[in-house]
């Protein structure tokens, strides 16, 4: 007859049984798209947030073709599809932040021609008035430290949540504020001062 002690050491050393219901096991991470894929599928997107970024169009496409080259450099290493739109956001906010360091560069040494705006990606939809408002405003965001405008257009133009606005511009959510409000109270400065 076997004793109550070893019982309890066979009972105790048996797997424990584990219930699961329908749609409780965690989904397998859906694969990555083909390099033709991810460009179809996201490329507006991008084209969209760059544009909003350098407001310039000129500069957009351009920024999709760096972000995409980095893209398919690196899209084998995401294991979600879930994360590829997040994922290509923060790409095309460092690449966006390039592009506007080199021409804050030009523009210091004369070089940069600010003839361009933002007519080209203005929603043709728009009245005289909100077309002059966003020019002034991009005119406004020429003025400032790149990670200033980079923060204040995804946070007020792209609609993007405090948390999203500190992960893609890769701060702190509390810098992510101050270059935001430091942005916004300049860009009220130039637009009062026309």
């Amino acid at each position: 007859m076997p004793e109550s002690g070893h019982q309890g050491d066979v009972r105790s050393a048996r797997p424990a049984l584990k219930l699961v219901g329908p749609g409780d096991e965690a989904a397998p991470p859906a694969p990555v798209p083909t390099a033709d894929a991810l460009f179809r599928a996201y490329s507006g997107y991008v084209a969209q947030v760059a544009a909003r970024l350098v407001g310039r169009d000129g500069d957009v496409d351009d920024l999709v073709q760096e972000v995409f080259m980095v893209a398919l450099r690196g899209v084998e290493q995401l294991r979600d599809a879930a994360a590829i739109k997040g994922w290509l956001a923060t790409v095309t906010v460092r690449a966006a932040r390039r592009k506007l360091r080199v021409r804050k560069m030009w523009a210091f040494v004369g070089l940069d021609d600010r003839s361009e705006g933002v007519a080209e990606f203005i929603s043709p939809g728009a009245s005289p008035e909100e077309k002059a408002m966003l020019s002034r405003v991009y005119a406004s965001l020429e003025e400032l430290k790149v990670e200033e405008r980079i923060a204040w257009t995804l946070r007020h133009v792209e609609g993007e949540q405090l948390e999203d606005v500190a992960r893609l511009c890769g701060c702190s959510l509390a810098t992510a504020k101050r270059r935001i409000a430091a942005a916004h109270e300049q860009i009220e400065r130039l637009l009062s001062d026309d």
